[in-house]
């Protein structure tokens, strides 16, 4: 039996083939959308994927503003930060949040899902929100998804 023909490949910067894909966020609910998301940014979806190595795809969210929490999340979910000052500690709701930046709802959930290291750091740079249906990334010649 040939040995060579079962060897574990595994991928590294130069062996990966990354692509930019569109996803339209309206009237999808926000942890089902940011969970799919954030398999394809950490290239689990693809059949070469290495845990260590940054083998996802660029992902471009576009309607932003339209994404759905089911429930009461929308009212009663808080998002917590602190500012480093003794009773700094700050809640926000999604409606609130949405209100102000309505891309942060996307990109906090996402964030989430992806590991708490160096290359969950660099992963997230590889997510793009936007709020209405354009994106300055037409260079990129982005194929569409739909989740």
């Amino acid at each position: 039996m040939n040995t060579l023909s079962y060897k574990t490949v595994s991928a590294n910067a130069k062996t990966v083939n990354k692509q930019w894909v569109v996803v339209d966020a309206q009237g999808e609910i926000l942890g089902r959308l940011s969970s799919k998301i954030a398999m394809i940014i950490r290239g689990k979806n693809k059949p070469e994927y290495t845990p260590h190595v940054d083998c996802g795809d660029n992902v471009i969210v576009i309607n932003a503003d339209k994404v759905k929490l089911t429930g009461n999340k929308f009212s009663e979910k808080e998002y917590i930060s602190y500012t480093g000052y003794p009773g700094g500690q700050r809640f926000i709701s999604p409606k609130e949040l949405m209100a102000k930046h309505p891309t942060r709802v996307i990109e906090k959930a996402v964030r989430g899902m992806l590991p708490k290291t160096k290359l969950g750091a660099k992963l997230y740079t590889n997510l793009f929100v936007y709020a209405g249906p354009e994106h300055p990334h037409a260079a990129q010649s982005p194929k569409t998804i739909t989740l």
